[in-house]
């Protein structure tokens, strides 16, 4: 059996705000189909690692290759192009738009103004709308305003947005945040689903959710740096982590 490729690999990362450093990742590498969750207090650099990897965020120095190519310094646009999608916190759909139209949106179609004036929705595009749709558990409510939605299914029309563009690495931050026991339970095995076909981080505080969805490593930031990698189990029981993050409760 063939051992999964490196996708995502970042070396000597480093970006500070205000004289004061965010990040210092000497090294962090992601498989091809591997789900990673990122645990740790705020201010740990868990999101600005994220905004790195996308572009939203320029590192001070430091690289971060996807399949094999540098992204920094590239445009949010041209590291979408190369196959990173990004899920934020707060869902962003477009509330007066149903559900088919914000997962139309976000279709991969022609982006010049001609091609965008002559798409028509062709029987390949709805049925992966409708593949989609039911993955995330809305196929019922395709006609319906996202606006009008629970905030978990809010937080699913998203990952399915981001699903849609057919990514190969996702970026999927704090999933669980506000949702009842029976939403985070559907979240969590939706987003075991998805390492079938994408590569997926997942920023996470919620650690019944962690244990849910971390199958292979977790990793741990404090103050920046990555003070350890492990199972679910290996970090719950890592002094470093107890003292610095999770607290003697657990």
């Amino acid at each position: 059996m063939s051992t999964p490729k490196t996708i995502l690999e970042a070396h000597n990362l480093k970006v500070a705000f205000g004289g004061v450093q965010a990040l210092d990742l000497s090294l962090f590498k992601l498989k091809e189909n591997e789900l990673r969750v990122i645990i740790g207090p705020n201010g740990a650099g868990k999101s600005t690692f994220m905004d790195i990897i996308c572009g939203k965020t320029k590192a001070d120095s430091g690289k971060v290759l996807f399949n094999g190519n540098s992204i920094l310094g590239k445009t949010e646009v041209a590291i979408a192009k190369q196959g990173i999608g990004r899920k934020f916190q707060k869902p962003s759909v477009f509330s007066s738009l149903s559900v088919y139209d914000n997962l139309l949106l976000a279709y991969q179609m022609p982006k010049d103004v001609w091609s965008s004036i002559i798409f028509r929705t062709s029987p390949a595009v709805s049925d992966r709308i409708h593949e989609v749709a039911e993955r995330v558990g809305l196929e019922d409510f395709l006609n319906i305003q996202a606006g009008s939605l629970s905030h978990g299914q809010k937080q699913w029309l998203e990952i399915g947005i981001v699903v849609i563009q057919n990514p190969k690495l996702m970026l999927i931050d704090e999933p669980a945040a506000g949702m009842s026991d029976a939403e985070t339970a559907k979240t969590g095995a939706l987003i075991l689903s998805l390492v079938k076909e994408h590569s997926v981080i997942v920023i996470e505080h919620d650690m019944h959710f962690v244990e849910q969805i971390a199958n292979e490593k977790v990793s741990v930031l404090v103050s920046g740096k990555l003070i350890m990698e492990g199972t679910f189990q290996d970090v719950r029981a890592d002094e470093r982590v107890i003292n610095s993050y999770l607290g003697r409760a657990i």
